[in-house]
C-alpha cells in the first residue's frame, strides 16, 4: 500500500521519500515502484512518461527521520497493530516538523486510538487509500475528536490535488468503507453456508445486478430511483424469515410515512428534482450499456 501511495503522489508532481525498517529495504521499493511502473506504462496503465516522472520523484530515504524532516505531508502505512503503529506514529512525529500533517492508511484501527502517540495530534487524521491506490479513486478521510478542521481541509487539498475524491467519515470501528464491505460478505457467508446459493453463483450475481449499478450509484441513489415505498415493502418480506436481520431502519420509515418516496416524489435520501429525473434515467441507461460494453471488452476475469 505505501509503494502505491508514494506512486499516486509522485505521479502528481509531488516529491516523495519513501521509507522503511531499513535504508536497504526502502532502496529496494524505490527500484520495485519504478520497474513496476515500466510495466504499468507497456500496459496501458500509466500514461507515457510516468517512470522518468517517478525516477524524479521518488526517492528512498536512509531513515525514517530522514525521509519525514522536512515533509509537509506524511502518510503511515505499516502492519495492522495498534503497537507498530503508535511506535511509529512516535518515530514520525519526533522528527516531523511541528506543522507537518501526519496521516495513517488504517483499516480499521481507531485513529484516536493512534492520536496519543503523535505529537501536536490535531495535525493527525486517517487518510485511508484501497488497493491497488493507484487506480482505486476514493480516500476515506478520518479525522479524530482532536483533529483540527484546517488539517482535515488541507488534507483532502492534498488528496484531491492527486487526482482522487474524498468522503470524510467519524472515527467508528471500520470507518464507513470496511462496515459496508464486511456487511456484504457476512451477508454472502450466510447464504451459502445455510446452501441457498453456491460462492460462485453469488458472486454472479453481485457482479451482474446490483453490483453492476456502483460504480455509478451508491446505496441511497439506488433505493431513491428504485422507489422507498418498494424498499419498505420489501424489508417487511424479509421479515417473515428473519425479523432481526431485516429491521426496517428508522430513517427509511420515516421518509415513506411522510411521503418522501424518492426520484418519483422529488424527495427522498438525496432530493432529485423533478426536472431532472429524465436526465438522470438518459444518463443511467448510457452509463449501464458502456459498462457492459467495457466487460464484453475485458472479458470475464480470470479466476477459472
Amino acid at each position: 500500500m505505501g509503494g502505491g501511495i508514494a506512486q499516486v503522489f509522485g505521479l502528481a508532481g509531488a516529491r516523495v521519500a519513501l521509507a522503511d525498517v531499513s535504508a536497504e529495504i526502502a532502496r529496494d521499493n524505490y527500484h520495485r515502484l519504478i520497474a513496476e511502473s515500466k510495466e504499468f506504462v507497456a500496459e496501458g496503465l500509466f500514461p507515457e512518461g510516468a517512470t522518468e516522472t517517478l525516477e524524479t520523484n521518488l526517492w528512498p530515504a536512509v531513515s525514517l527521520a530522514e525521509a519525514v524532516s522536512q515533509a509537509d505531508f506524511i502518510e503511515e502505512a505499516v502492519p495492522e497493530i495498534l503497537s507498530v503503529k503508535q511506535d511509529t506514529l512516535r518515530q514520525i512525529s519526533g522528527a516531523a516538523r511541528p506543522d507537518a500533517i501526519i496521516g495513517s492508511n488504517t483499516s480499521t484501527i481507531s485513529i484516536g486510538d493512534m492520536a496519543g502517540a503523535v505529537a501536536n495530534p490535531g495535525r493527525f487524521l486517517g487518510i485511508h487509500f484501497s488497493n491497488p491506490s493507484p487506480f482505486i479513486p476514493g480516500v476515506e478521510i478520518i479525522p479524530h475528536a482532536g483533529t483540527d478542521e484546517s488539517v482535515v481541509a488541507r488534507a483532502r487539498q492534498v488528496i484531491h490535488e492527486a487526482g482522487k475524491s474524498t468522503a470524510q467519515v467519524k472515527d467508528v470501528t471500520g470507518f464507513v468503507l470496511n462496515r459496508l464491505q464486511y456487511a456484504l460478505f457476512h451477508e454472502a457467508t450466510q447464504l451459502v453456508e445455510d446452501g441457498t446459493a453456491t460462492a460462485d453463483d453469488i458472486d454472479t450475481l453481485v457482479r451482474t445486478t446490483f453490483g453492476f449499478r456502483l460504480p455509478f450509484f451508491g446505496p441511497f441513489a439506488i433505493a431513491d430511483m428504485a422507489g422507498l415505498d418498494v424498499y419498505e415493502f420489501c424489508y417487511r418480506s424479509l421479515q417473515t424469515d428473519f425479523p432481526d436481520r431485516f429491521a426496517t431502519p428508522r430513517v427509511l420509515a420515516e421518509l415513506v410515512a411522510a411521503g418522501k418516496l424518492g426520484t418519483k416524489t422529488g424527495a427522498g435520501f438525496l432530493d432529485v428534482p423533478a426536472e431532472r429525473i429524465p436526465e438522470l434515467i438518459a444518463y443511467r441507461n448510457k452509463a449501464y450499456v458502456l459498462m457492459q460494453k467495457l466487460l464484453d471488452e475485458l472479458g470475464p476475469a480470470p479466476l477459472k
